[in-house]
């Protein structure tokens, strides 16, 4: 019996990887078109030139997209908000890094479509542990930008709070009710900074 070509089934991961990533370019476009809410794989699979039946090989269904969309996000947030950080712009650095992560969270609705997506209890599929990845690297940068080191249940505490915070903030951002309630981002912001940074 033959073993398995290393370099063949290298190549198939590569083709693999390559679909992959064009079928989530695909489910972006369409999510920009139609909303991330109303994203269906049916859109995605027409987009992305595949037939709908084609696209379980990569996801297992809608939420499993979703979930990789949001990952996906999640990895730009932390980018976005390390370098906001480093550019320093006279903020405090958990105000810098609270603030780029504001203005994706607002520009972004896919982050909301995949709080319906998850599972009720962790299952543990690949997109899911992808997000779940993605968002602790997240969590990490934000502690980093806090100064507060994540030893201690307290600091992981304070970190989630600044997370749960800057989730709400983009919510009521987004549907301008923190305007009318009088607010500006900033404003917000600049309040985590001083109870949670250091």
């Amino acid at each position: 019996m033959a073993g398995t070509n290393p370099i063949r089934s290298e190549r198939r991961a590569r083709e693999h990887g390559a679909a992959r990533a064009s079928i989530l370019q695909a489910a972006r476009r369409v999510a920009a078109r139609d909303g991330a809410r109303d994203l269906s794989l049916r859109g995605v699979a027409a987009e992305a030139g595949y037939a709908p039946a084609a696209l379980y090989g990569y996801f297992t269904g809608k939420d499993d997209l979703l979930l990789a969309l949001a990952a996906e996000d999640l990895a730009a947030i932390s980018r976005a908000m390390r370098e906001a950080v480093k550019a320093g712009n006279g903020t405090g650095k958990l105000a810098a890094a609270s603030s780029a992560a504001l203005t994706l969270l607002c520009d972004n609705e896919t982050m909301a479509a995949a709080q319906g997506a998850l599972p009720a209890t962790a299952g543990g599929g690949e997109a899911e542990r992808l997000f779940n990845g993605r968002m602790i690297a997240a969590l990490k940068v934000l502690s980093d930008a806090a100064g507060r080191p994540a030893d201690s249940r307290e600091s992981q505490c304070d970190i989630v709070l600044v997370a749960a915070a800057l989730a709400g903030l983009a919510l009521l951002a987004r549907s301008g009710r923190l305007s009318a309630l009088g607010f500006a981002p900033e404003e917000i912001l600049g309040r985590l900074d001083e109870h949670f940074g250091r």
